[in-house]
């Protein structure tokens, strides 16, 4: 090919120039008649679709395309899909933002609806049909925006190979896995203590859980007793109309009268018991602590040990529910007195009714001392603003606990990158204290596949599912029917009813790996890419997304669903926060690709080790940029005297070469341990050392200084290394290099060949060339701390060395005396490398 080097390159444009050539001509596009062997499949990590991308996504984003480039050039058939995480709360919360409304499924669907051009202060309610659509309408716009950046920042994605987590193959391969853990008993349906979200109206997960601290008090409270009155220190007062029970360590002395014995709340007067319960901790509080249904999780394992009832005070709004005492479940030895002190707290906040519980419990005597403030860790919904609570409802639970052995196996057979990230996933499994509640009382989600048939008086008989065939899928029941009934038949008595629920978010995302590899639709792509060979995720998400990810696969595939995971860290703002829309403190990163380019906001991310968190650096973006221009000039200066014919005969250059093989075998084995990072320092320390040292060295040679031979070895040794580093820096820098790879290359670069070591020669010293290029730094640090140019010719160039370092250098003197402009050397051998120039 002839050479076509432009008269002054520049990185402008390159971005549309080569983008819309890769995807004219399919140069990322999946071959899938190579065979499993030959692939290299990824499951992407679909980001969450609710308004734009940020500086953390681009940064663990870029990080898995370095490593899909890689295997690509080694010869790997690469499956790179992109899906759409677009149901869910996150999509909910952006609907109604931006178009002022609200999801009312009591209304009916209004086809004629057109949302506000622009919302108002009031929010308009509609259908959750016409909610649905609306998320339709809105994840197809963001996720056109999505598309947009990620092919600018240079992912090599086939973005033939797209899905979206709320689309038809998705909600089949979703509602299909389910009714298949139903049938194995493996799915269950309970009446049970569930964390609940009172703002958001939805049950939570336990992997959705975080801890923040808050403020809060300690109040200690009176309980009545005939052995004298019990104390106990509690920060949820006004859950003392809850409590079942009271709880203190078996072995503690204090309280050893007690156990079996029962005392009376103070100001509803009911009578409840004194347990033992290991859990108890006699250091916390006065030692001993109310049992209530439910204030936290421990309440919830009393409860469940001690076999006690349930006396919920809460409704789903987060308001004390109206309670008629004296009544079934709620006794107590002076029910008018409880009624009266009980309804001035009805209806009231869980705040506002811890206000006026304490002001009851002052009057009636009950509260010793003033409250004492406290700090304390609070459990919240990782999306919610105020803390969980704990209520009895109906949910759909998939068996968990049972699988804790076998899931730490699972990641014991995982190659996890960096290593030591698996213990986060143990460390999860071992602290799971309860079955994956999946059921979410949400709109925008793939719908629980679930019917019931209603009783005589139109009750639903929750024990009778009703699931409908899998060709069926997908279906929603709040608008499709059951086998074997009528439309007219819903909400009638002996007809049914839909469940009303959507699935977790995570259930459906659990199952990315099938839902790409398409599991069940397309068989033979299946066979070919699954289990997965990688799965690249951030390591706060070990607990949700790769766990259930495997979960699933065990359940479904008795395997693993990905051979690799690639743990990527955070990107964190200068205050060491992470970047993230919620906190505001993330924003586009269209801005950093229009100032910087791919290019060099790619290597930013490569800066970042697998695992580590990384400071939001627009310093090292500039680095980068500076790297990418490095690249265009050298290759023009290089590309102006390689050549493609004779031969390496120089020792300097076959010393250059062999430094540069030993960068390939070096940058090879990071990747293989996908440690780009390392790779990236490798390559481009010996790419700065080549462009100053060596094009110094050999500038003149190159020119004929030394003759046709000296002047054809050098070509030939540049053209190689060219060749080599072009190549190495592929992934890296996939614009800038694409750009000097087509002035005298055929084809891609993309889809050329990762360099091997042998193409860059046999033998060679490289300490010839390390010794050289010392040498050629001192003579340059020299002449500029005298402040004369750098053709100023030296007098003398004094070394002391090592024999052995004396005779590689004179092999390199004819090239120093050129580069350095040097009159004369003197060799002296000595035990220690010095370099003196005299000017």
């Amino acid at each position: 090919m002839s050479k076509q080097v432009p008269e002054k390159p520049t990185l402008d444009g390159l971005e549309e120039k080569w983008g819309a050539l890769w995807e004219a001509e399919g140069t990322f596009r999946f071959d899938r008649s190579k065979t499993r062997d030959e692939i290299y499949s990824v499951d992407t990590p679909p980001p969450t679709v609710s308004g734009s991308l940020h500086g953390g996504h681009v940064f663990s984003y870029t990080q898995t395309d370095l490593i899909v480039r890689f295997q690509r050039m080694r010869g790997k058939e690469a499956f790179y899909p992109m899906g759409w995480d677009d149901n869910g709360l996150p999509t909910e919360r952006r609907v109604q933002n931006f178009y002022g409304v609200r999801c009312d499924p009591s209304l009916p669907y209004d086809s004629g609806f057109v949302p506000p051009e622009k919302p108002g202060k009031q929010t308009v309610s509609i259908s959750r049909a016409n909610f649905v659509e609306l998320c339709h309408l809105r994840t197809i716009e963001d996720e056109k925006a999505y598309e947009k950046l990620w092919r600018w920042l240079g992912l090599s994605v086939d973005w033939s190979l797209t899905y979206e987590t709320i689309g038809a193959k998705a909600r089949r391969a979703s509602q299909r896995s389910f009714i298949r853990l139903l049938d194995k008993g493996l799915a269950y349906q309970a009446e049970a203590p569930t964390l609940w979200d009172i703002d958001f109206q939805t049950a939570v997960a336990q992997a959705e859980l975080e801890d923040r601290e808050v403020a809060g008090a300690f109040h200690r409270v009176r309980f009545h007793a005939a052995e004298g009155d019990v104390v106990i220190e509690t920060t949820r007062p006004e859950l003392i109309p809850a409590c079942v029970a009271l709880v203190a360590h078996p072995e503690d002395a204090r309280f050893a009268e007690l156990f079996g014995k029962t005392v009376v709340t103070p100001l509803f007067r009911s009578r409840v018991p004194v347990l033992a319960h290991d859990l108890a901790d006699p250091e916390k509080g006065s030692g001993i602590a109310m049992i209530c249904t439910f204030g936290d999780i421990n309440d919830v394992t009393w409860w469940r040990e001690l076999q006690l009832p349930v006396r919920g005070i809460l409704e789903p709004n987060g308001r004390l529910k109206p309670i008629q005492w004296g009544g079934d479940g709620w006794d107590s030895e002076d029910p008018s007195t409880a009624q009266v002190n009980y309804d001035k707290l009805a209806g009231l906040t869980v705040k506002k009714a811890q206000a006026a519980i304490q002001d009851l419990l002052s009057e009636s005597g009950d509260l010793i001392d003033e409250p004492r403030p406290i700090t304390h860790s609070v459990k919240f919904f990782e999306k919610g603003e105020r803390p969980l609570e704990i209520l009895t409802s109906r949910q759909w639970f998939i068996k968990t606990l049972d699988f804790k052995d076998a899931l730490l196996e699972r990641g014991r057979q995982i190659d996890w990158h960096p290593q030591y990230m698996r213990v986060r996933y143990e460390d999860w499994i071992n602290g799971l204290n309860g079955d994956w509640c999946i059921s979410r009382q949400r709109f925008f989600g793939v719908p629980l596949p679930v019917w019931y048939p209603l009783d005589e008086a139109g009750i639903p008989i929750y024990t009778l599912p009703i699931v409908p065939d899998e060709d069926s899928l997908p279906v929603d029941p709040a608008t499709d029917t059951p086998p074997g009934y009528d439309e007219s038949a819903r909400g009638q008595s002996r007809g049914f009813i839909g469940d009303p629920d959507v699935m977790d978010t995570w259930a459906t995302s659990a199952m990315t790996p099938q839902i790409a590899g398409g599991w069940e639709e397309d068989p033979d792509l299946f066979e070919r890419v699954f289990p997965m060979d990688l799965r690249p995720q951030a390591h706060d998400i070990i607990r949700t997304w790769l766990f259930v990810t495997v979960f699933r696969a065990h359940l479904e595939h008795d395997s693993l669903p990905f051979k690799n995971a690639a743990i990527a860290g955070w990107v964190l703002d200068p205050d060491r926060k992470k970047l993230s829309k919620s906190k505001g403190n993330a924003e586009t990163p269209i801005g950093l690709l229009e100032e910087f380019g791919s290019d060099a906001v790619r290597y930013w991310a490569a800066s970042g080790r697998p695992g580590t968190d990384t400071a939001f650096d627009t310093g090292q973006m500039r680095v980068g940029r500076r790297l990418s221009i490095k690249v265009l000039n050298a290759s023009r200066f290089v590309l102006s005297h390689a050549t493609q014919e004779g031969a390496v005969t120089n020792l300097v250059d076959q010393s250059m070469l062999a430094k540069l093989r030993g960068v390939v075998e070096d940058a090879t084995s990071a990747f293989e341990e996908y440690d780009y990072t390392k790779a990236l320092e490798r390559i481009e320390t010996f790419f700065w050392t080549f462009c100053d040292d060596y094009l110094e060295l050999t500038k003149s040679r190159a020119y004929g200084s030394a003759g046709d031979e000296g002047a054809a070895s050098a070509a030939k040794a540049l053209e190689t290394a060219l060749s080599a580093l072009m190549r190495l820096l592929a992934p890296f820098l996939p614009y800038v290099t694409e750009e000097v790879w087509s002035w005298w290359q055929e084809g891609s670069v993309h889809k050329s060949s990762w360099p091997a070591p042998n193409e860059c020669g046999e033998g060679g010293d490289a300490q010839v060339f390390d010794l050289a290029a010392e040498v050629l730094g001192q003579i340059r640090k020299t002449k500029s701390a005298a402040k004369v140019s750098l053709k100023e010719e030296c007098k003398q160039v004094s070394i002391k060395a090592p024999a052995a370092a004396l005779e590689a250098l004179k092999v390199a003197e004819p090239d120093l005396k050129e580069a350095g402009k040097v009159a004369a050397f003197d060799y002296q051998e000595e035990p220690n490398f010095s370099v003196e120039v005299t000017l």
